[in-house]
């Protein structure tokens, strides 16, 4: 089976690249996001493919006056991953690593955009990403994260918005590999074990830096995946931490975040102390994670095309498919020598079962 990615000098086996391996969870996908200085309008994007499932599907969110636009899509991929199109959203990719094209095109759901994203600083890639339940693999991946502006516009329903380069910021990142996508494993590995997953992202832009942070713990508390980096916007290498921790206060009753505080510590010994402010939640259910019937890699036909709105005051924080959140946070960066910043970005979380150190047991309980 070829297909046009043939033609590029990109192969890494002896197989056409309409084939990724033999595990049926391969995925590769494209994520952004991106905010006004204030927080008032808030933009997501995905776009995932699924070689073995032969589906691609993706999502275009906008939040404004406090309702969260949901327009999720997914097609039959027809074997073919370099036309990066699902009905009326698109990706394309302008110049590998600095800039990028989003475009929703005009439909019956009222919503519409043209967002181009230019680099702020260089792409970052993370530690490999590899987390096993006994001798299954269940994630196995890499993933480039990197921050940006955006030009272009937005609609919702025949309201414009005008989205000016270096006011809009954001963060996008790639990650291709093995995760659960599609349908669920219908044989788990014996004995079945606890549902627990710790994940906490945090992407802050600075005027004249950046800063990457995550970590995925298990339910004591122990990282398995974490990583900070501080990079500067103009030319220059990014600094890799050789430590990072944090410490997150929880709104009570649920899982998200009122507060956060991230400690890095570089090679050469200087501490940096990043506090964040967490000001109101995206819920990535808009972009399918956790969500009921637009999980990712999920058949829905030739071509589906959905739509939903969250009304973000109204949500209650304690169902599953809305514990999968990116807060939108106000950023104080202070560090060696008098440094002091102030900026914003956003604080992802997803916790699911226990994590000792935060107080959670069971399932879904949430903050005394």
């Amino acid at each position: 089976m070829l297909t046009k990615a043939d033609d590029y000098p990109i192969h890494q086996l002896p197989e056409p690249i309409a084939y990724a391996g033999t595990d049926r969870n391969f995925y590769d996908r494209y994520f952004f996001n991106g905010y006004s200085p204030d927080g008032a309008v808030f933009f997501a994007a995905a776009l995932g493919v699924y070689p073995a499932l032969n589906v691609m599907d993706g999502a275009f969110c906008v939040v404004d006056d406090g309702v969260q636009h949901n327009l999720r899509v997914s097609r039959v991929l027809g074997m073919e991953r370099m036309d990066t199109r699902v009905g009326p959203l698109s990706v394309e990719v302008v110049e590998p690593l600095r800039s990028l094209r989003v475009r929703v095109d005009k439909h019956e759901h009222g919503i519409a955009a043209d967002l181009t994203f230019h680099m702020r600083a260089e792409a970052i890639e993370e530690p490999r990403f590899t987390y096993r339940q006994g001798p299954r693999t269940i994630m196995d991946y890499t993933r480039l994260t990197q921050n940006g502006s955006y030009e272009g516009w937005i609609e919702i329903r025949g309201k414009r918005i005008e989205v000016k380069r270096d006011r809009f910021l954001g963060t996008r990142d790639r990650s291709w590999g093995i995760r659960p996508v599609g349908a669920r494993d219908s044989q788990p590995v014996a004995p079945p074990p606890p549902s627990q997953f710790y994940w906490i992202w945090a992407p802050m832009n600075f005027e004249d830096r950046i800063t990457l942070y995550h970590n995925n713990a298990d339910g004591e508390g122990r990282p398995w995946n974490t990583h900070a980096v501080m990079a500067p916007t103009a030319a220059g290498a990014a600094t890799h931490m050789a430590s990072c921790s944090s410490d997150i206060a929880f709104k009570s009753g649920t899982r998200h975040a009122r507060a956060a505080t991230i400690r890095t510590v570089d090679e050469a010994g200087n501490a940096y102390r990043l506090e964040l402010e967490p000001q109101w939640n995206f819920y990535m259910s808009g972009l399918g994670y956790t969500h009921p019937e637009w999980g990712h890699g999920h058949y829905r036909g030739a071509l589906a095309i959905g739509y939903d709105v969250i009304e973000t005051a109204k949500v209650n924080e304690s169902e599953m498919h809305f514990l999968h959140v990116q807060a939108f946070s106000k950023a104080t960066l202070t560090g060696s020598n008098g440094l002091e910043r102030k900026g914003h970005g956003v604080l992802e979380q997803l916790i699911i079962g226990p994590h000792k150190p935060s107080g959670f047991a069971a399932l879904s309980d949430g903050a005394k």
